[in-house]
């Protein structure tokens, strides 16, 4: 990391420190100069600066799981990812939260980012699914639509047991704020005397059952089967692509059985500067393909995912530094900034748009 990205990190204090479940942690924190605290928006994440146990930092990111309308500070929840066995190693960062971290210490944190928020523009209704600690962004986006929606919500959870879900109180008390909030918790391992509505996996019978016909707007975090279940189940009940958001790091082909790549809503785009021949296009230099932009994709990456190529990506935010690709010749638009400075030969895919025709050293 640059000196110039480092600078960007800004301390923030852990002034409570709350246990959520067996597994799940909550860390409230707030900056030590009050100026330093950032809006956000509900689903966005947190990147926080790590102690890598060899003297220096290893960068990992959170979902702000509190609500936006809580100002002057952020709260984080957190599962401890414990090694399966001697042979796989602990997480790095979520272990370091669970047993080294109290309240009193301080972590570098990032402003806020990502682009899997709740669309407030929207008034069709919203389901909200997770599963495990992927509750977290829907708990904030629950949070906003029960104080300032009267939009209908469907907040799905599912989780192995009532061991280990995590903030079950606050989501039953934001439902009760107001009518028009189903709640519903599926365990996969429920034990005799755990209240939750469904047992086993979430099911397309349980789903069909749950929502009825109607034009959604569908925010979707877990893990990868999780997701991958969900996502073929919706669109096998004809769910239109477009409407399912969701979070996932990891090739989004991954999402369906066939590898074809799921829809992402994309930001508004800045007009492209057309080719010579009339279209902007994507050239990749190494394999000699061409293709031409179709001025709708969320980014350069989510473009290139459509057209059955997957380069390397994590976060999708400009902040790990997995997808940077040279950038042979032509501009790009950065809708979400980099954490690291960019050089003018280098481009991160996943937060670019074309300005230009551009070739890509790929």
């Amino acid at each position: 990391m640059s000196d110039a990205a480092a600078s960007r990190f800004r301390p923030f204090e852990v002034v409570s420190k709350k246990r959520e479940s067996a597994t799940i942690t909550s860390f409230r924190l707030a900056p030590l100069d009050g100026g330093q605290w950032r809006p956000f928006e509900a689903g966005q994440f947190l990147t926080l600066r790590i102690p890598d146990g060899k003297g220096g930092y290893a960068l990992r990111n959170y979902t702000v799981s509190s609500s936006p309308r809580e100002e002057g500070s952020y709260r984080i929840t957190v599962k401890r990812e414990a090694a399966p066995s001697d042979e796989v190693p602990q997480g790095l960062s979520s272990c370091w939260l669970h047993d080294e971290v109290e309240p009193g210490a301080v972590i570098e944190i990032d402003t806020p980012r990502g682009g899997f928020k709740l669309d407030a523009a929207s008034t069709r209704p919203v389901v909200l699914l997770s599963g495990g600690v992927g509750l977290t962004p829907t708990v904030s986006m629950l949070n906003v639509l029960a104080r300032e929606s009267e939009r209908p919500v469907w907040f799905i959870h599912a989780c192995d047991s009532a061991e280990v879900h995590a903030l079950r109180d606050e989501v039953e008390a934001l439902a009760a704020l107001r009518p028009g909030i189903s709640v519903h918790f599926c365990y996969r391992f429920a034990g005799d005397g755990d209240r939750c509505h469904s047992r086993g996996f979430l099911s397309r019978d349980t789903l069909q059952s749950l929502l009825p016909l109607d034009d959604y707007d569908i925010y979707m975090c877990g893990p990868p089967p999780f997701m991958q279940a969900l996502y073929g189940i919706l669109t096998g009940l004809g769910v239109r692509k477009e409407r399912i958001a969701y979070e996932f790091f990891g090739p989004a082909s991954l999402l369906t059985a066939e590898g074809e790549t799921p829809a992402r809503k994309a930001p508004p785009a800045p007009a492209p500067v057309a080719a010579e021949d009339g279209g902007v296009k994507i050239v990749l230099e190494k394999s000699g393909r061409s293709f031409a932009w179709d001025g709708a994709s969320e980014s350069i990456l989510a473009f290139l995912e459509a057209q059955g190529i997957e380069p390397a990506f994590s976060c999708r935010a400009g902040v790990c530094g997995t997808c940077e690709q040279g950038l042979v010749s032509g501009e790009v638009d950065y809708f979400e900034e980099p954490l690291d400075d960019m050089p003018a030969d280098r481009v991160l895919l996943c937060c670019t748009r074309p300005k230009s025709s551009v070739v890509l050293d790929l």
